[in-house]
């Protein structure tokens, strides 16, 4: 069991239960793209999935992946500039975004259609998708819109290759949003929704950002890979000792309901 096991018991799985699709987009510059094949051949040789029922070619394919069915297809055109604008403000892992997509003559949207797997597997294996895509060919990058991120290609490929070892990568599935102010500072998260799961906030903490970034990554893994739900006025934390109020509110840098963790 993980930590937090002592503070709260693993949700019961519910079987058969539809998962919503999950969208991303590699892009592509100067005339790149990718070669369905080669995705293929990644797939099945460095992830050892399987794939089957393949329909289609370079510029559409429906195919099953590890028993989901995905789609995959290009688009020989850039993502609208206002999409990625509005987007990179918030990329700070990526501070060269906007220069870099300035010459982008094309873009995949890849979708895993709604399956019953869970929907860290779903993301997972998406990640995995991912993965294949930017290994085989010259994509500079992957814009993920329903989660506020834009990821350059080589953090992509660090970050989903602890999918090998059953490392959960938060950051390729959850922005996790940085402030600082004179009060303090403040991190939040934007994506747990597509878990079913309400976002996070640490407000105006006294604790520096790479710590608070570091906890709230590590609980955001914790409640993907258990399947939690934390509830307003429970407490959570790394030892018996350590405990954490957990309240519930309205958001203050997420729009809605948002659970605030004291620190």
């Amino acid at each position: 069991m993980g930590l937090f096991d002592i503070f709260k018991k693993k949700e019961e799985r519910k079987e058969n239960q539809e998962s919503r699709i999950l969208l991303a987009m590699p892009m592509f510059v100067n005339g790149d793209r990718y070669e369905l094949n080669a995705i293929v051949d990644h797939l099945k040789n460095y992830w050892n999935l399987a794939v089957t029922d393949i329909d289609g070619d370079d510029e559409t394919a429906i195919l099953n992946i590890d028993d989901e069915k995905v789609a995959i297809a290009f688009m020989p055109i850039a993502i609208p500039i206002e999409d990625i604008t509005g987007t990179a403000q918030y990329a700070y892992n990526w501070p060269t975004v906007l220069d870099e997509v300035k010459n982008s003559t094309g873009h995949s949207i890849v979708s895993v259609l709604s399956g019953t797997k869970t929907d860290a597997e779903r993301f997972k294996l998406l990640s995995k998708i991912l993965h294949s895509i930017l290994t085989t060919s010259n994509s500079i990058g992957i814009y993920q819109g329903s989660q506020t991120l834009l990821i350059p290609k080589e953090q992509y490929l660090e970050s989903a290759e602890n999918l090998k070892n059953d490392a959960t990568p938060v950051n390729l599935w959850v922005y996790i949003g940085l402030r600082e102010s004179e009060e303090g500072n403040s991190v939040y998260t934007y994506g747990l929704s597509a878990f079913g799961k309400l976002e996070m906030e640490i407000i105006n903490s006294k604790l520096g950002l790479e710590e608070l970034y570091d906890f709230i990554y590590n609980i955001c893994a914790y409640v993907i890979n258990s399947n939690v739900t934390f509830k307003d006025g429970e407490t959570l934390g790394y030892t018996a000792e350590q405990k954490i109020n957990i309240t519930l509110s309205k958001g203050q840098l997420v729009d809605g309901q948002t659970l605030k963790l004291e620190m």
